[in-house]
């Protein structure tokens, strides 16, 4: 018996240890690279070996060397859009991706209406999910889903496969993200992956590292297992697990659905937002590429028992446009539902995540733009609202006036107002209030927002700062 394990020993010494190319995940059959740029590639071989990796559609050969832990690192040169493409890894042994696409990738991360699948949750559906199942098949909109990890620290690898929008797969994918993809496709002509990483109810703090929380010193950040009070929801937990190992992925910008966890601690919103968006900028070296992100839907918080007015945190969220360089938001203020935090009108979410796109990345013109606030003047018992990137005029989606506009005195109590429009400006009175101060439009947890520009929603905003 003795002999037997020895002899077994003496084989396993003599087999090349890590002989093949290992991979990460993302990097397998079916993806999707962006197209005509330099594509990060990394994975693990033998130590101090060559890796030799050939391109089928120029035929070119890379070169590139491990290093002692066999990992290595390098860039090839993509194409134009289109595919199917071959990838062909070889350190003394071959290892090869088959049908790859070259086109559009996108990040698509978040809390739960992110995660959200076309099928949706239980007894929660996704409007036009059943539709898109039956007619919108399309082997060029492709899906990686990274598998939900928790972890203390920085791990190297995801879990998840790439999947073709079909018949069977597309109840699979992140509604959100297959409806951006699916315009991105149809308007661009060209193959969409998206890499969708998000976890339902998580927190933007599990979303960064323990250096950006520095500036947030209320955050609590886990240093052992013991600290992980929540997978989902503790610091710097999803970065690790979920975000890390996908940074160098090369791509061209993120979309974000996420919020409605930090409506509690919606004052620091802003700020951690953009350190984050800043933070994965600089870890990616991309340079400052597109994010854009969807403003919460409105949803009656006080049917979990939440005290807090999510108006603030959608607040915070539009302060960031101007806090980051080339980070838009998507408005959703007639796309929520009052007695669900998971609302059916996700296509609304990724339609117009890919408007911004569309718009901002790609150079489409023609399409319209997010109206927003811009100032408020008051003459005697009325004020006068003005607003910004609104050419069009902004209009009331249900008739001539609005019942979602307040207005307070010095008194800094609101009454309901009556609104209504001429030309570009909402004009805001009460019978209560004869000398008004401040105006505010749906400025609740719930709201069904009609406040319109060219077909958009504009944001529930406040004149005041109380």
């Amino acid at each position: 018996m003795k002999k037997i394990i020895l002899s077994f020993a003496t084989v396993l010494l003599t087999l090349p240890m890590g002989a093949k190319v290992t991979l990460p995940k993302m990097f397998s059959d079916g993806m999707v690279i962006q197209r005509e740029t330099k594509v990060n590639l990394w994975g693990t071989a033998k130590s101090n070996a060559t890796v030799k990796i050939t391109t089928s559609w120029d035929s070119k050969i890379f070169t590139t060397k491990t290093d002692n832990d066999g990992k290595w690192k390098t860039a090839i040169d993509s194409p134009a859009a289109g595919g199917p493409y071959e990838i062909t890894f070889n350190d003394g042994e071959k290892t090869v991706l088959h049908d790859i696409l070259a086109g559009e990738v996108w990040i698509c991360s978040g809390q739960s209406n992110m995660e959200m699948q076309m099928k949706g949750f239980k007894a929660q559906p996704v409007a036009h999910a059943i539709e898109e199942q039956l007619n919108g098949a399309d082997d060029q909109l492709r899906s990686f889903t990274v598998k939900r990890n928790s972890q203390l620290n920085p791990v190297g690898d995801v879990t998840g496969t790439w999947m073709k929008a079909n018949a069977q797969y597309i109840r699979e994918f992140s509604a959100t993200a297959y409806f951006f993809g699916k315009q991105l496709r149809k308007i661009l002509g060209v193959p969409v992956g998206l890499i969708v990483t998000s976890w339902g109810g998580s927190s933007c703090e599990a979303w960064m590292t323990a250096d950006w929380l520095k500036a947030f010193p209320e955050t609590k950040i886990p240093y052992k297992e013991e600290d992980i009070w929540s997978k989902n929801r503790c610091a710097t937990v999803l970065y690790n697990g979920m975000l890390h190992p996908l940074i160098g992925f090369t791509m061209r910008g993120v979309i974000w659905y996420q919020g409605e966890d930090n409506v509690p601690r919606y004052k620091t919103y802003s700020g951690m937002l953009s350190t984050m968006i800043k933070g994965w900028r600089a870890d990616w070296q991309q340079g400052n590429f597109p994010f854009y992100y969807c403003q919460i839907a409105p949803y009656d918080y006080s049917l979990i028992d939440w005290k807090d007015n999510s108006a603030f945190l959608r607040e915070q969220q539009l302060k960031v446009e101007t806090m980051v360089d080339n980070a838009r938001m998507a408005v959703l203020m007639d796309a929520g539902l009052e007695y669900g935090i998971h609302p059916r009108k996700k296509k609304e979410a990724g339609e117009r995540l890919a408007i911004l796109a569309l718009a901002n990345t790609y150079g489409v013109k023609g399409l319209p733009e997010f109206a927003t606030y811009s100032n408020v003047t008051f003459k005697n018992d009325t004020a006068v609202v003005s607003f910004d990137r609104s050419k069009e005029w902004v209009y009331f989606e249900h008739g001539t006036t609005s019942n979602l506009f307040e207005v307070a005195g010095e008194d800094q109590v609101f009454h309901p107002a009556k609104a209504w429009i001429d030309r570009n400006k909402v004009y805001v009175k009460s019978e209560d209030v004869r000398n008004p101060v401040a105006v505010r439009y749906a400025f609740r947890n719930w709201a069904d927002g009609d406040l319109m520009h060219d077909g958009l929603p504009v944001s529930s905003f406040r004149t005041d700062e109380w």
